[in-house]
């Protein structure tokens, strides 16, 4: 995965303090933190971790075979599970999840990344190399956008999708991220952003673009785009970089994963390394996300060590939570 929640949790988890058990005039507000746990390719222990405002962490257990990504509709937890080529969708309550959920196959498409908007989930397959509708409705999936390579990371701001095609159908890097109009289905714009982009976001209306890409020996090399209405600008960082692949915005500035932390670029798309936050061990940071003031870190090594941490933008450590193996990505579910 290269991709990567758990903000408001923090936030609340901070401020419970402040609050009297006895004031029975103040609403109870739950929350959960669900984060996508992976597991083990070829195995079914892919899992959701789950959080709620008080600190404490429930496992649900053999979703199946890599748990890839996760979102929220309205009080609906969406998870695509990628190597079990299915979307599972649970009703979310005060007390959690609603088991078993629902159970809905791509057939055998190899889902990765999704995206809400309205009542369609818009989510990114490699085996059918395609952009797949799932209709909320009705749960049948009515039309695929069909892609050159293979689509990872997708985004939207409601009218249009952006879309990462990270490799070539042969599993060489790809360099493309094509604009998707929702209400044709069709692609309208095909930029070159440079080898291998991973994730995306938005920004003053510039998209920018992790990129992560390898020679013939595996060796990892990492760079930045932006699109800029039809300007693509493009940066490539020098061998040794040490990056994951993310990209991430807080208060109007984007960050970049970088270094077992987080730093911002420039206007010339370079890593601005006095301003790194976080100094994990690179090799061990699985994903990386800001939500809010806090910055969430998936830790793992694969086997024993599966944790979520959280620090706030002033460099400190604030929560640490054991979670599934290899956290990958987070969404969040507010009981108003």
């Amino acid at each position: 995965m290269n991709k990567m929640v758990l903000t408001l949790i923090t936030s609340l988890l901070l401020l419970s303090g402040c609050s009297s058990p006895t004031e029975s005039n103040v609403p109870v507000v739950q929350e959960w933190v669900f984060v996508a746990c992976e597991g083990n390719f070829g195995a079914s222990n892919g899992s959701i971790s789950m959080i709620n405002q008080d600190g404490n962490v429930i496992e649900v257990t053999e979703v199946g075979d890599v748990v890839q990504s996760l979102e929220v509709y309205e009080d609906k937890l969406l998870v695509i599970v990628n190597n079990s080529h299915m979307i599972k969708v649970y009703d979310i309550t005060e007390d959690g999840l609603s088991l078993p959920g629902i159970e809905v196959s791509t057939e055998s498409s190899s889902p990765r990344e999704l995206v809400v908007v309205g009542d369609k989930v818009y989510f990114t397959n490699w085996n059918t190399q395609d952009v797949k509708v799932l209709n909320m409705i009705n749960y049948n999936i009515e039309t695929s956008i069909s892609v050159d390579g293979l689509p990872e990371s997708i985004i939207t701001d409601g009218s249009y999708l952006w879309v990462g095609i990270t490799m070539n159908s042969d599993y060489s890097s790809a360099s493309s991220v094509v604009k998707i109009d929702i209400n044709t289905n069709s692609i309208v714009e095909t930029y070159e952003v440079g080898l291998g982009p991973t994730s995306l976001v938005m920004e003053n209306n510039d998209v920018y673009v992790a990129r992560t890409f390898y020679d013939e020996n595996w060796v990892s090399f990492h760079g930045s785009s932006k699109i800029s209405a039809s300007e693509v600008t493009k940066k490539n960082y020098g061998v040794g970089t040490a990056c994951g692949g993310s990209m991430m915005k807080h208060r109007n500035e984007v960050y970049r994963s970088f270094g077992g932390g987080i730093a911002t670029l420039d206007f010339e798309l370079n890593i601005n390394t006095a301003s790194k936050i976080g100094s994990y061990d690179q090799s061990q940071v699985y994903s990386t996300e800001v939500i809010g003031d806090y910055i969430y870190f998936g830790v793992t090594d694969y086997a024993d060590v599966n944790q979520v941490k959280v620090m706030d933008f002033n460099g400190n450590e604030i929560s640490s939570y054991e979670v599934g193996i290899s956290p990958g990505d987070f969404a969040t579910w507010r009981d108003n």
